[in-house]
């Protein structure tokens, strides 16, 4: 059975950021992630995450301005110091955490972007995750991408499976892996199983949410349970973050996580 992390953007939302590490720690979490904290002192993250022994083994870069409708700068023309400063940032979040990965968000291309404006923020993309690849790689940090779906995040650079292998292709750098998430895959592309067979080796970690309301992952039309044993026989040795939005408080909606955990061999 795969290790599942809780992720704190989205369960245990019912109490303030700081105290969701005990609340997954209480319902059987040993690791953690989360997009975007920087709104809180890096010692503090520390503390709350080491008084609950928890693992922080993913985090996000700072996006540039999430309330201004930006979602990451890395495909954004004029925004390179920004972009690299944010990395940095990042970088010292996670070296502090000791969390080995961290998301680096493309950003958005309009929607009226011509084909020669999206190659231009395709290959700027490609320069700017090469110059974060490089810079995480002092600090033993794994950057991720996520293809994600554009009816939730629309304009989003990055969609499907085939295109964030190709991207991690051009770049070329060993510490650059792709995040499958599987509620967003699903949603753009299915054929879930196909995919993880063909590029495991190169997704350095997975999410999971109900397909289509993005709830709990024990409802909606992927078959979870399969996909978790195809897990193991590919020997996945990572976490399986669970970044779902409770339907009916995190602790109730937990129900799915225990009945798999009670039939897992012991």
């Amino acid at each position: 059975m795969p290790r599942f992390s809780a992720n704190l953007s989205f369960l245990f939302t019912e109490v303030p950021f700081l105290e969701r590490f005990a609340e997954a720690k209480q319902a059987g979490f040993h690791a953690v992630e989360f997009a975007f904290a920087y709104d809180f002192a890096i010692r503090d993250i520390v503390d709350a995450a080491a008084a609950q022994q928890l693992d922080v083994v993913l985090i996000n870069a700072p996006p540039g301005a999430w309330a201004g409708g930006e979602r990451g700068l890395a495909c954004v023309d004029g925004r390179e110091h920004d972009f690299a400063a944010d990395v940095v940032t990042g970088l010292r979040y996670a070296s502090a955490l000791h969390c080995p990965r961290m998301h680096v968000m493309a950003g958005i291309v309009p929607a009226d972007a011509a084909d020669e404006d999206r190659a231009r923020a395709r290959r700027l993309y490609v320069r700017n995750l090469r110059a974060a690849c490089e810079e995480a790689q002092a600090y033993g940090v794994t950057i991720m991408i996520e293809p994600i779906n554009p009816r939730d995040m629309p304009g989003y650079l990055l969609n499907t499976q085939a295109d964030a292998h190709a991207i991690r292709e051009a770049v070329g750098a060993s510490n650059l892996k792709v995040q499958m998430d599987l509620y967003h895959a699903q949603i753009v592309e299915g054929d879930l199983a196909v995919k993880l067979k063909r590029w495991l080796p190169q997704i350095g970690h997975i999410q999971i949410a109900g397909v289509p309301d993005r709830g709990e992952p024990d409802v909606g039309e992927v078959n979870y349970t399969y996909l978790f044993r195809l897990l193991d026989d590919l020997r996945y040795a990572g976490y399986v973050g669970c970044e779902y939005r409770p339907a009916r408080g995190t602790a109730d909606g937990l129900a799915w996580m225990y009945r798999l955990l009670d039939r897992a061999p012991r």
